[in-house]
């Protein structure tokens, strides 16, 4: 519930003045003489003028743009004389002020957190015809019935009288109260006094001092945030003839001081730039150390050393650094210092040259007609690239007035342009365009456009940068005399050249797609007609269809449709894909699939028929090797087991007749296993030979054929 408590203060607020330092009485304004807008929101702005003497000067900002210029602030005397020091007022965050006051009240406060601060205070209440007077002791809060079992919440103050009696009184808009102590009542100004500097023009001044004699030139230099300035462009579409287009800025001067008869400059691009409030007072955390507890020095004990270090005595000598050496002086300033760099007249300091680029028009008169704008198809200025930002420089000197916006020329010249419908997948029906080549020499910064065609309005779009002789489709307006229909025709992959060699098998094969445009002019006159045919990666068009031009995203087509007429453009694209094998890896499956997909010809599947018929001669030896090498293993273990045998005839009678036995035995197993060993390593030579040659014939097949 929101309560109203009305103070009956009786007081004059008599509080003391914030501690402000300004300009001295006779300090002198430097006007504004140049200034460079970029695209990024700064501004570059240059302030000359003359001073005679040990004059001062001032440069009036807001905080803003204050923490720019500390940072980018230039400052030169070009007679002989030199700046001796730069102020400006400096004022303490408001929380920061606020807490310097006894009362303990932040910047938004309730009338409860107000009373609250004073308790203790001596006060006086009235709520209708009571009243009361004493020392405040608390602001609490209560709850009162209300309406339908509701409950209201109320603050109420309780207050101690000069007889020890407490009172309590209800916050209610009928509720005043005075606060009787003259000193209370005069920090309680002081306060609402802070509270209401914060809606004080936000206006900081820079006061210059130099020292010299005689008049001499002061130039001052800075940058400072201002709004982005934009482009807007107007294209004359005339029945014969090329067509004019012009082109205009907005300007915004928001930054507190007139402009008059200023050098303006336009420079799209965007210079890093940063914002660092310099202006704000810092304080700095420092750590709270507390006091020992006991200063008295107890008795400590030392380790002993592990081991003793041999003894040094000497004297240290300290060498004293040589002077270094002189600066060279600096060299002869032929030009202007600006924004801490020596330029030569008329280059720009910021983003770079620029003096003399644009030779704009004059200003426009309020009554100038339509007919000037066919006074002249040569450009009435031209631009300079700075790396990547150019700049726009207005022959003529403008006035732009504080807190006003100005449409300034820029741009004036003929150019080329063709009137077309593009059609994308992605709009869904046809645009009215113009498919601009731009002929003016300059470079055209993006911006808005607004066509007039045969002195009626057409349309307007967005453009982005289009640099010097550039062509660019301008799209203003829905062309609803054109229909346009898609179908979309794909072929299966097939293979289309197989290559063998270095033991591996390529093959090449292709997928290919048809688009058909079917167009329809519905309208009585002429179209030519752009269609923008969407590139995808991996896909090429055939040899025989050529785009007017291709773009990242688009190739495009241009077609010619007489009224009433329906034309059809097919774009053919193919998509090469190609596959590798090890032919070392391929079996008889393999090439029976390929054969069954029309993969490979005869004459391919010969040679890797003749390959596998090698690797099968292979695994023919291997398998026999393998058979001796089990039959060896087999042979091994029936020899332990009648060595076991032997051992357990020590001492029987059957000992000496079985022994004999059992030797004939092994002697023949020993014969056999070294007859196997030499059947392996006969079968091993075979096998290593045919390795070779399948080797030899893998590595020496080199074949390529066309399905």
């Amino acid at each position: 519930m929101r309560l109203w408590l009305r103070f009956l203060l009786g007081l004059v607020l008599s509080t003391t003045a914030l501690a402000q330092s300004s300009a001295p009485a006779n300090a002198v304004r430097l006007p504004v003489k140049r200034v460079i807008l970029y695209k990024n929101g700064v501004g570059y702005f240059e302030h000359s003028g003359h001073v005679n003497g040990n004059e001062d000067v001032s440069v009036d900002f807001t905080t803003a743009q204050l923490n720019d210029v500390l940072k980018s602030l230039t400052t030169l005397d070009l007679g002989k004389g030199r700046i001796t020091g730069i102020a400006y007022n400096s004022i303490d965050p408001i929380n920061k002020r606020l807490g310097a006051l006894r009362l303990p009240l932040g910047e938004d406060i309730t009338t409860a957190q107000f009373l609250a601060a004073m308790r203790g205070a001596r006060i006086e209440v009235r709520s209708g015809t009571q009243s009361a007077a004493g020392r405040l002791l608390s602001v609490e809060q209560r709850e009162l019935p209300g309406k339908d079992d509701q409950k209201i919440t109320v603050d109420q103050i309780s207050l101690v009288g000069d007889t020890g009696e407490v009172r309590q009184f209800d916050l209610t808009p009928a509720t005043s109260v005075r606060i009787v102590e003259k000193d209370l009542n005069e920090e309680v100004g002081r306060y609402l006094h802070l509270v209401a500097s914060t809606r004080d023009q936000d206006v900081r001044r820079l006061t210059i001092s130099t020292a010299g004699a005689g008049e001499r030139e002061l130039l001052v230099s800075y940058i400072s945030e201002v709004p982005i300035w934009k482009c807007t462009y107007r294209i004359v579409v005339p029945k014969d003839g090329k067509p004019l287009l012009q082109g205009w800025a907005i300007v915004d001067n928001t930054v507190g001081e007139d402009w008059d008869n200023v050098q303006l400059s336009l420079i799209a691009g965007a210079p890093q730039s940063f914002i660092q409030e310099l202006s704000q007072p810092y304080y700095a955390r420092r750590p709270v150390v507390p006091m020992p507890e006991n200063a008295m020095v107890t008795p400590q004990t030392h380790e002993a050393a592990l081991e003793e270090r041999e003894t040094v005595t000497g004297q240290v000598q300290v060498e004293s650094a040589a002077p270094a050496p002189a600066a060279p002086p600096p060299p002869p300033m032929n030009g202007r210092a600006i924004g801490g760099l020596i330029t030569k007249s008329g280059t720009n300091a910021f983003g770079g040259g620029g003096g003399g680029m644009f030779k704009a028009g004059a200003v426009i008169k309020p009554k100038q007609n339509f007919d000037m704008l066919e006074q002249a198809n040569a450009n009435v200025g031209e631009s300079r690239d700075l790396g990547d930002l150019f700049e726009y420089q207005l022959k003529d000197r403008v006035t732009i007035h504080k807190n006003q916006s100005a449409l300034v020329p820029i741009l004036q010249a003929r150019v080329e342009a063709e009137k077309v419908s593009v059609w994308n997948p992605n709009e869904g029906h046809a645009l009215r365009a113009l498919w601009l080549n731009n002929t003016s020499g300059l470079t055209l910064d993006g911006g808005s456009f607004n066509v007039l065609d045969e002195d009626a309005f057409a349309g307007e779009g967005i453009m982005d940068p289009i640099k010097p002789d550039e062509k660019r489709l301008l799209s203003y307006a829905a062309d609803l005399g054109l229909l346009v229909d898609t179908k979309q025709k794909a072929e299966r992959q097939r293979v289309t050249r197989v290559v063998i060699a270095r033991g591996a098998m390529t093959y090449m094969s292709e997928e290919q797609q048809e688009m058909a445009y079917t167009i329809r002019n519905r309208d009585t006159s002429p179209r030519t007609v752009i269609i923008e045919h969407p590139i995808q990666s991996g896909w090429k068009l055939e040899q025989d269809m050529k785009p007017d031009e291709s773009t990242t995203s688009f190739h495009r087509f241009r077609m010619s449709i007489d009224p009433k007429k329906t034309e059809t453009l097919v774009v053919k694209e193919h998509r090469p894909i190609s596959s590798r094998y090890e032919l070392t890896n391929l079996n008889d499956d393999q090439i029976g699939f390929f054969l069954e997909q029309k993969m490979i010809n005869p004459e391919v599947e010969q040679a890797l028929r003749q390959i596998i018929k090698q690797k099968n001669d292979i695994a023919g030896l291997d398998a026999e090797i393998n058979s001796r090498q089990a039959q060896i293993t087999s042979i091994s273990e029936d020899q332990q087991r009648v060595r076991e045998n032997m051992k357990a005839l020590k001492g029987s009678a059957e000992e000496k007749t079985l022994v004999e036995r059992y030797a004939r035995q092994l002697n023949q197993q020993e014969d056999q296993i070294e007859s196997l060993h030499k059947q392996i390593a006969d079968l091993q030579q075979k096998r290593d030979d045919a390795q070779r040659v399948l080797n030899n014939s893998v590595q020496q097949l080199s074949l390529e054929a066309k399905i």
